[in-house]
């Protein structure tokens, strides 16, 4: 997925009330950005951090600016956009770059399944079971190169470890797809801490046969895109 718009650099000064940040450009010009995150973005959102904004110029849109990229320490940078890995996953199922989940011959996004759910993705083809594909976004880093979900409590993601769930008790295929969107971590646990229902969850899933899967993303300031699988801490994640 490649941006629309060159990205420009710039400071941030603070986020608030979710999808807001105010923001200081190269040149002094102090504007409010477009945050396309509604998570807490621990780590992410300290003052003073250098980050990087799409500019625009749609009269439909209230902001200017919309903020894609923080940098990170070693030259890393990580993506805020909670929506995005939705996006580099379909893309990526299309070209059949997620070894895990190819020999699909349809692929249809936003399907509605369970109790009020929606799916990420609904894979079929013939002669097999249809696979039910949710996908997560992570972006939190608090030790070493571990990424961590989630940064803070989620009570729609341990409903969506549920339906999963569900659908695997039943005979189905259910996947649950986690995209690191940052580049300093090499692998991923649960952040059994901030959110203790969604670790006990998540090992309910994969005792049900929900399939855990994680990949890394190439990021730099012209776009984001799905990497390689990176490994998961499949150990008990309720008692950490």
């Amino acid at each position: 997925m490649r941006f629309q718009t060159p990205l420009v650099p710039a400071r941030l000064i603070r986020r608030y009330k979710r999808f807001l940040a105010d923001i200081v450009l190269e040149d002094g010009t102090e504007a409010t950005a477009h945050c396309p995150n509604p998570g807490s973005m621990m780590g992410l959102n300290a003052p003073g951090s250098r980050i990087w904004v799409e500019p625009n110029d749609d009269p439909k849109k209230k902001l200017n600016y919309g903020w894609r990229l923080v940098e990170l320490d070693g030259g890393h940078l990580a993506g805020i956009d909670a929506g995005l890995p939705n996006r580099i996953v379909g893309e990526a199922l299309a070209e059949g770059r997620i070894p895990a989940l190819t020999g699909y011959e349809t692929i249809r996004p936003e399907q509605k399944y369970g109790e009020r759910s929606r799916i990420d993705f609904l894979l079929s083809a013939p002669g097999r079971p249809d696979a039910y594909v949710e996908v997560k976004n992570v972006h939190l880093r608090r030790d070493g190169d571990w990424a961590e979900f989630p940064d803070c409590v989620t009570a729609r993601g341990t409903k969506h470890l549920g339906e999963l769930s569900r659908i695997a008790q039943a005979g189905g295929r259910a996947v649950m797809l986690y995209v690191i969107q940052r580049t300093d971590c090499a692998r991923f646990r649960l952040a059994a801490d901030l959110d203790p229902a969604y670790a006990a969850g998540f090992d309910a899933a994969r005792d049900a046969g929900v399939e855990m899967l994680c990949h890394a993303t190439r990021i730099d300031r012209h776009g984001v895109s799905l990497s390689g699988p990176l490994p998961i801490d499949e150990g008990p994640q309720a008692l950490r």
